[in-house]
């Protein structure tokens, strides 16, 4: 184990930040499955570290825990103080950090970074706010997430990008969650070239599940350009201890990626369980990485991880202003110091591999997804016209679980009143309000139930839970929006009714009929995981 060094980090970052502070890191670019640094063409590799305490590998991926607390590494200014030097010591070019504040102010952390030669990747969720794979959604409340961590980063020229979601479908259960995903990349790109940003990459960090890794990697890459990933990241842990790059599976990862249009690396790497935990980590792996056979197909990886916590993945131990460092310290260091990969520059470099790969086939048993047409992109403007069109809405007093209780009973009612807010990945329909809020949504429903009732009186109660209003009056702006919502996922009247019903499948993921909401996870922080039998709904 290191010494503890606050003193020393201290002072040396401060001597970067005064010494460096108006240091600017060429932006980095994609060409083809490489990344170059953008003046002088060289070639990047990513020598990386995943660096947030406290934040799972998950992190760029909701889960239904409903947490929300997490430290902004990039505006923890001691903790940047205290890191950077190390990071600088270690190797490293670059750090992934898992969620960020974008209301916070991550100049100096960023400025330290800069001066230091880093870069950064940042995944756009964090624990409360991003894609669930259990109850997938793209909704306004995510696009204002998203977007505003690419409005908070986007100034610094050491961000190379982002990551839209990370291990989201992790099996075959949840690949109907893909879609969802795909839609976040293409509105976070299209939101980017709208503000007239720099070139800031859009990917997605993967599992390296063997049920659905080769369809996944397929699913993202295909179809237009617009709505394909920038970059790939692999988040694998195959080569453990004294393996070798046959056994470990990497030479087969190595062959899948050949041909792969995009920048491919490893977003995670740092197996533990060879014994020793972390501290028996020697980091063999790296000279196969950057080694002759995998140079050409992957630009390098992001080892799992900085600090030292209960999952023993950590290169540092870290307290307060002081930092020890761990044996894998000088384990991936001294093995990160020895690599010299093959590079090629930008201005000779013409790729053959430019066209992505085909959709996979939808298949019941290993892909139910379709590959297009996909969520629609969420609008604000078009869920305010709407809700300014109805005449049932549902109060807005309304907590998570009144709300997911209140869609079972809707959405059993006969008339197909969920369909303008149902989501089917394996058919591919998307009603057009299933972008709005959950208390949008649900007043979109009553407001069909109420009208295919003949606004009868009795028809929007809902034990007082909706009431009739008069519509409020769109602007005159709002029939365009409001047309084009419609046009673009028009409203399907196959999802409601007694007969329908809502599951999910081992083979097909997420699919949503009658009931849009079981097993959702709101973005206000509710869970509601519901069985749909006719007009009931079990709550757990």
């Amino acid at each position: 184990m290191g010494k503890s060094s606050s003193l020393l980090s201290l002072l040396t970052a401060t001597a970067v930040l005064f010494t460096g502070a108006s240091a600017t890191l060429d932006p980095i670019v994609i060409k083809g499955a490489k990344f170059f640094y953008k003046t002088s063409g060289t070639q990047f590799f990513i020598k990386g570290v995943a660096y947030q305490s406290g934040v799972s590998n998950n992190g760029g991926g909701a889960t239904s825990s409903g947490s929300t607390s997490f430290v902004d590494p990039l505006a923890d200014t001691a903790a940047c103080t205290r890191d950077v030097p190390k990071l600088k010591q270690l190797g490293a070019n670059t750090i992934r950090t898992y969620a960020i504040d974008p209301t916070a102010d991550h100049d100096t952390c960023m400025s330290l970074l800069d001066a230091a030669g880093i870069y950064v990747i940042s995944d756009l969720g964090e624990p409360s706010l991003s894609i669930d794979r259990t109850s997938p959604e793209w909704n306004t409340a995510l696009y204002t997430r998203y977007t505003a961590v690419v409005d908070s980063l986007s100034k610094y020229s050491n961000v190379i990008g982002f990551f839209a979601g990370n291990e989201v479908p992790n099996n075959l259960t949840y690949v109907g969650s893909t879609p969802f995903v795909k839609a976040a990349v293409r509105d976070t790109k299209a939101y980017i070239k709208s503000k007239n940003y720099r070139a800031m990459g859009v990917g997605y960090a993967a599992d390296d599940d063997a049920t659905v890794r080769a369809n996944v990697a397929a699913y993202f890459n295909c179809g237009d350009v617009a709505s394909q990933i920038d970059f790939w990241g692999y988040n694998i842990y195959e080569w453990c201890g004294a393996s070798n790059y046959q056994t470990s599976g990497y030479a087969d990862r190595t062959k899948e990626f050949t041909g792969y249009s995009v920048p491919a690396f490893f977003a995670e790497y740092g197996c533990n369980t060879q014994g020793g935990g972390a501290a028996g980590r020697k980091f063999s792996e790296v000279a196969a990485l950057y080694g002759t056979e995998m140079s050409p197909v992957f630009s390098g990886g992001i080892v799992y991880e900085y600090f030292q916590e209960a999952n023993d993945y950590g290169l540092v131990s870290a307290s307060g202003g002081s930092v020890s460092t761990l044996a894998d310290f000088g384990a991936w260091k001294t093995a990160i110091a020895a690599v010299s990969p093959s590079a090629v520059n930008a201005a000779s470099y013409n790729p053959t591999n430019t066209a992505g790969q085909a959709c996979p086939t939808t298949d019941a048993s290993t892909w139910a997804v379709a590959a297009s047409p996909l969520p629609p992109t969420p609008n604000e403007a078009a869920c305010s016209c709407m809700m300014s069109s109805l005449s049932c809405v549902a109060s807005a007093s309304l907590n998570g679980t009144q709300i997911g209780q209140l869609f079972g009973q809707v959405c059993g009612y006969p008339g197909s009143p969920c369909s303008g807010v149902s989501k089917n990945a394996t058919t591919g329909s998307y009603g057009p309000w299933s972008m709005c809020n959950a208390t949008e949504q649900l007043s979109n429903a009553f407001d069909t139930y109420y009208k295919g009732q003949k606004s009868s009186a009795n028809a929007c109660s809902f034990g007082g839970a909706a009431a009739v209003v008069k519509p409020a009056g769109a602007a005159s702006s709002c029939a365009s929006v409001i047309a084009q919502a419609t046009v673009s996922n028009p409203v399907s009247g196959a999802t409601g009714g007694a007969a329908s019903s809502s599951k999910k499948s081992d083979a097909s993921g997420m699919t949503y009929g009658a009931n849009p909401w079981v097993g959702q996870v709101f973005a206000v922080g509710f869970t509601v995981t519901a069985l749909l039998s006719g007009m009931g709904m079990i709550l757990l």
